[in-house]
């Protein structure tokens, strides 16, 4: 089965553009030096109040331009968090929905990260979060935003692209220590349903996945695998995603022409779900690469 799925996608596979220059083209320097500058402390609260460190890590730099918001900067207010009635500590005044609007103001930056774990903990409104996996950044994404942290209608989805484009899933599983005698196990063998979808083929991910699995099962290389479905390496794959194991196309086929965005969605979810490159994606819509997708945005498929 191994050889058959080989000798096929050997005709088809073309080298893509590498992803991790892709990424770097359009990363900012800030947000990742924010990400190495906080992420001891995102993985500790991660250990303690067991709130993923990609999401506090993407909320801090979302809600605080990487440091370098007002709010920031003059309070040391990384999550925009406002006063609310319970709040004795001290205070601030910025323009946010409303002008003069009161914020939580901290001595020092690592208290405004207990407070927003504090925040989050203590709080009825997010407690399903945390029956969540600890590695599930995209339902805690989504949780957070239809839990009315934020009133952005495209919250969960910038959260997703600043894990996704920053690598920030990898603290998530910091603290897990790696085995040393990995290589010297035997590897086992996964029985694999190989299926087909807009002419390309693919596998479903199982429970703790990786694409080195994937491709030591099928008989290809990991970062084969990786490019065709444009994604850096140590990517987090979930039960249930799509694996393609050749090259995406240019555009969706028929009848598929439009797609309405759902709250969690990226624009690589998208492409996976149709089987489209995101350069192509992102074309067709007419969207720079800085484009997150908002929940009711109608976005061409072909």
């Amino acid at each position: 089965m191994a050889f058959k799925i080989r000798l096929l996608l050997a005709v088809l596979f073309l080298s893509a553009t590498s992803t991790q220059h892709l990424l770097a083209q359009r990363r900012v320097a800030s947000y990742e030096n924010y990400a190495k500058q906080y992420s001891s402390v995102a993985i500790s609260h991660q250990q303690k109040y067991k709130i993923p460190a990609s999401i506090t890590l993407a909320q801090g730099i979302l809600e605080s331009g990487a440091g370098q918001s007002q709010l920031a900067r003059k309070s040391n207010n990384h999550f925009g968090i406002k006063c609310h009635s319970d709040w004795r500590g001290a205070r601030s005044y910025h323009d946010d929905d409303a002008r003069g609007e009161c914020f939580r103001k901290y001595n020092r930056v690592e208290e405004s990260y207990t407070d927003h774990a504090r925040f989050l903990t203590e709080r009825p409104r997010y407690a399903s979060l945390f029956k969540l996996n600890i590695r599930d950044y995209k339902g805690w994404a989504r949780g957070l935003q239809s839990s009315g942290y934020a009133t952005d209608k495209a919250y969960a989805n910038k959260l997703i692209k600043l894990i996704e484009d920053y690598e920030l899933y990898k603290y998530d599983s910091a603290s897990a220590p790696k085995s040393s005698n990995s290589k010297q196990q035997p590897t086992v063998k996964l029985k694999r349903n190989v299926y087909k979808t807009f002419g390309l083929l693919y596998v479903y991910a199982n429970d703790n996945d990786s694409f080195e699995k994937i491709a030591a099962d099928l008989g290809f290389k990991a970062k084969t695998l990786r490019k065709h479905n444009e994604v850096p390496k140590d990517f987090p794959l979930q039960a249930g995603d799509i694996v393609y194991l050749q090259k995406k196309k240019g555009k969706a086929d028929k009848p598929h022409s439009n797609h309405v965005v759902s709250i969690g969605e990226s624009m690589h979810s998208i492409s996976q779900k149709y089987g489209i490159r995101i350069k192509d994606l992102y074309k067709k819509n007419k969207k720079s690469a800085d484009y997150i997708p908002a929940e009711g945005d109608v976005l061409r498929l072909r």
